[in-house]
């Protein structure tokens, strides 16, 4: 059975890097398994990992083969247990188990060791009733009879269901929903069309404009949006309000060089103690879409955070409000807020409100995203990238946190076009004025 840990969990983006670096070894050593992926909590796109573990695919004459190889890759410090299709070692980076499955189980065992323990105990009471055996990645018939599940998707047939993806195996309604027909068409990266939060040396990225409009042009994006820190934010360096213009300058040089990708200039303004932004309107006005964020608590409580929030969306100047919560996965669950009535603003006012793909919030999380969706808040999934080299990864983090909360393209801002993009900006300006 798949176990969550919940005494010792692991950051997301962290437990990815570990996993990503340890299947990197193994297929630079030749492992020789036919495939190996992700499994448990971190496939599943939970913001704080309970273990890192790994699912190879290798017949049975090879599996201790494997196994001996996994033990002695360079990464890896020591053997912690191993058991006859296991091993869990200490590497580098922290703790990985790699589990092992025959090519003719490999679906039974991904659905197995993905989880999570409650979506697994249910699939196993379907299963039971309709005769069919599913324990320790294995499937057969009550009977005895062997039952070939090569993929997930022989699985879920064989109980009468589509497939479920990853991301909605939290054992809260999903199997319900799939048997009745009622899934969502589940946003991906594929219909993200552009991204509108990160960050360049302006502020405190770690990379030129032009570097970030290169690497967002090589992942296929049709726009993006360059949105440094205000000047009063917390970060460790600011785009102050007299260098606004210069930005401007640089941007519109980047845009007559880019070809096939729109560039805009942004914001992301801080939102003050008082609830006012830290620029001014005249200065907000000269920008192509504004996000504001509320980095600071100021030792508020629930109805005063609320209210300051509420006078941001309020503003005929604000686009988006990001990381709504300012949670820390593992660390904070973030502020106490009325969020019905920051949905009901947002949708009254058409300000989107973000799912936030940087590791250190993946905010609004899942089941948020869902309550905000379902209350006709238009969402945007930004990558809140500081360097080019999370701009790909942390989109997919944040894809992945949205895809835990069902939602589909229609939700989200980005996966509309650019032109589409700067209407719905220019809806609420219009509205405001």
């Amino acid at each position: 059975m798949p176990i969550d840990v919940t005494t010792s969990r692991v950051p997301l983006g962290r437990a990815h890097l570990l996993a990503s670096s340890v299947i990197r070894e193994a297929r630079r050593a030749g492992l020789g398994a036919d495939a190996i992926a992700t499994v448990g909590s971190l496939r599943r796109c939970v913001p704080a990992v309970g273990d890192v573990a790994l699912l190879a695919v290798v017949p049975a004459a090879r599996q201790t083969q494997v196994l001996n190889a996994f033990s002695r890759l360079p990464i890896v410090v020591t053997v912690t247990a191993r058991e006859t299709s296991s091993v869990s070692v200490e590497t580098l980076r922290g703790p990985v188990t790699l589990h092992l499955t025959d090519p003719d189980q490999a679906g039974a065992a991904l659905v197995w060791h993905t989880g999570s323990r409650a979506h697994v105990t249910q699939l196993q009471a379907r299963a039971e009733r309709l005769g069919v055996r599913f324990a320790g990645g294995h499937v057969a018939r009550a009977t005895g009879a062997g039952v070939s599940c090569a993929s997930e998707q022989d699985v879920y047939a064989l109980l009468d269901l589509p497939y479920i993806a990853p991301e909605l195996r939290s054992g809260d309604g999903e199997i319900e929903a799939a048997g009745e027909g009622r899934l969502p068409r589940l946003v991906s990266e594929l219909d993200i069309r552009g991204d509108l939060h990160m960050h360049s040396t302006w502020s405190d990225g770690r990379n030129t404009i032009a570097d970030m409009v290169s690497a967002a042009r090589q992942l296929g994006y049709e726009y993006i949006a360059i949105t440094d820190h205000s000047e009063r934010a917390w970060s460790s360096r600011k785009l102050a309000a007299a260098d606004v213009d210069r930005q401007r300058e640089e941007i519109d040089a980047v845009r007559a060089q880019a070809r096939g990708i729109e560039v805009l200039h942004g914001i992301e303004v801080d939102i003050m103690h008082d609830g006012s932004l830290d620029f001014d309107d005249e200065v907000l006005g000269r920008f192509d879409i504004v996000l504001a964020s509320l980095h600071d608590d100021g030792g508020h409580g629930r109805a005063r955070l609320t209210e300051r929030y509420l006078r941001a969306i309020h503003h005929p100047l604000v686009n988006i409000i990001t990381h709504p919560t300012n949670r820390v996965p593992g660390y904070s669950d973030g502020y106490a807020l009325d969020l019905e009535a920051l949905w009901a603003a947002a949708a009254e006012t058409g300000t989107a409100m973000e799912i936030d793909g940087a590791p250190g919030h993946l905010d609004l999380d899942g089941l948020l995203a869902r309550r905000a969706a379902s209350a006709g808040v238009t969402l945007e999934v930004g990558s809140d990238s500081h360097g080019v080299d999370a701009l790909g990864r942390q989109m997919q983090f944040g894809v992945g946190t949205a895809r835990r909360g069902w939602i589909e393209p229609r939700h989200v801002l980005n996966t509309r076009s650019a032109a589409d993009v700067r209407a719905f900006i220019e809806r609420k300006r219009t509205r405001g004025s």
